[in-house]
């Protein structure tokens, strides 16, 4: 055991060097890899990057079973998630982990509101890998969901939920999906509510796992030191253990107009969390969608160089923290604005933020900014590209989506045809300041809207 420990220390040292050096050369060469693309059993899609650099694989099977797929029961597809590797096939959760550490792997799962991910990383030696590979069939298709062991897990997720209610950025973040989607499933926080959490059983967990853990309803990303036939055989192994299943129905569109256009939430804090925002953009409208990540790049996504940190901090010293962010989902995902301020000095930031948002949409970007935007997007982009781990959650976002293989290569000739007329058209389609809701959570703010839970 000992020798395997000090063989993945190395392999992990050497994909460090890898990512750092050769890995950043050749991307630089490439800009993007090759990714092999195909189909397998009931449909889904496999993305493979070939990575000989270091003896690692790494595989993610992503399933459309995020907390959209929830239903009443706000946390399940969470809690589901987190109990998959605490007992598969009669083995229970410690069994299970001193296996997987005695072959060198790492298991690890994680749920956002569009999906779930199930991420295996093994050394690419055949003994070690086929050991960590049945293992990882096993945590897919047997989880055992012990009564003991979900209840464990809920403790856990409804103690987390009371640290977040001491979070006024967090109970930001919460009213404003409530308020922007409404009764549409992207409201439904993957951490979950009291009340849902506490309506959870091992039943509904494995029922949950039974309709959404299927092989129609799932993608993978492979990357690592494999040839194609023994990717196409990981990937086989994987699915096989899958029921055939169905894909997740589609989700419906957002509403067309938020339930709120703004809450103020009084909360006992030093500052004043300060979030807006709007459904923006789905996957698939790239006319739209690669405008939109320039010009939030120059709002807020740029950090130092951005309008919002300028106005912000550098003019007004208002806050230290103010940015934008767009997230791109199977259907409309919003564009976000968030700011903490002195909580004196909240309307005044309040204005400052409506502000720039207007300016934006009335006047666009102008070619310098858009060429330095574009400069930085695709100068960061190889960078993301550079390790095994961030190929893997390109491929990942790839799997969910369908995408095809071409989808990194053809990134930054999207990104270098943005031109000043394909943002303002785009601004003018998806956003409109009457439509974004602003959710203000701090001290002395007159309480209307939602409330912390």
């Amino acid at each position: 055991m000992a020798a395997r420990h000090l063989l993945y220390a190395v392999v992990a040292a050497l994909a460090a060097a890898a990512a750092l050096g050769t890995g950043a050369v050749a991307a630089e060469e490439a800009v993007a890899p090759e990714v092999q693309r195909w189909q397998a059993r009931a449909g889904a899609p496999v993305y493979f990057v070939e990575a000989h650099e270091v003896p690692m694989v790494d595989v993610a099977v992503v399933f459309d079973a995020g907390s959209a797929r929830d239903g009443d029961t706000p946390g399940l597809a969470r809690l589901t998630a987190r109990t998959l590797d605490q007992g598969a096939d009669g083995m229970d959760a410690g069994t299970l982990a001193r296996r997987l550490e005695d072959t060198g792997a790492r298991l690890s799962t994680s749920v956002d509101r569009s999906q779930a991910r199930v991420h295996l990383r093994s050394l690419s030696e055949e003994a070690p890998l086929a050991e960590a590979t049945a293992l990882f069939r096993q945590v897919l298709a047997e989880p055992t969901f012990k009564e003991a062991a979900i209840e464990r897990e809920r403790q856990q997720m409804q103690q987390a939920l009371r640290v977040q209610r001491q979070s006024a950025s967090k109970v930001a973040e919460r009213a404003l999906y409530e308020a922007m989607y409404g009764e549409h499933p992207y409201a439904t926080p993957p951490a979950g509510t009291d009340e849902g959490l506490a309506a959870l059983d091992p039943g509904r967990v494995a029922a949950f796992h039974e309709a959404h853990y299927v092989a129609a309803n799932a993608g993978i990303a492979i990357v690592g030191d494999l040839e194609r036939a023994e990717a196409e055989a990981l990937a086989t192994r994987v699915l096989d253990a899958l029921p055939a299943g169905e894909p997740a129905p589609a989700l419906p569109e957002p509403p067309a107009e938020p339930a709120e256009d703004e809450i103020r939430i009084d909360f006992p804090a030093t500052q004043t969390a300060i979030a807006m925002g709007l459904p923006a953009i789905a996957r698939g409208e790239e006319a739209l969608e690669y405008p939109l990540r320039v010009a939030d790049q120059v709002l807020g996504g740029g950090g130092l160089v951005s309008r919002l940190f300028r106005a912000m901090r550098e003019e007004r010293g208002l806050s230290y923290s103010t940015a934008s962010r767009l997230h791109v989902e199977p259907v409309r995902g919003p564009w976000i604005v968030r700011s903490s301020v002195k909580a004196e000095r909240t309307e005044e930031a309040l204005s400052v933020l409506r502000s720039e948002i207007r300016r934006l949409t009335q006047e666009g970007l102008d070619a310098t900014e858009i060429d330095d935007a574009v400069r930085h997007l695709t100068g960061s982009f190889p960078l993301a590209l550079a390790s095994n781990s961030g190929l893997l959650r390109q491929l990942s976002a790839m799997a969910a989506h369908r995408l095809p293989a071409d989808h990194l290569a053809r990134y930054i000739p999207r990104m270098e045809a943005v031109d000043p007329a394909s943002v303002q058209q785009a601004l003018d389609a998806r956003l409109d300041p009457e439509r974004m809701v602003t959710v203000i959570v701090g001290p002395d703010v007159e309480a209307t809207g939602a409330e912390p839970e």
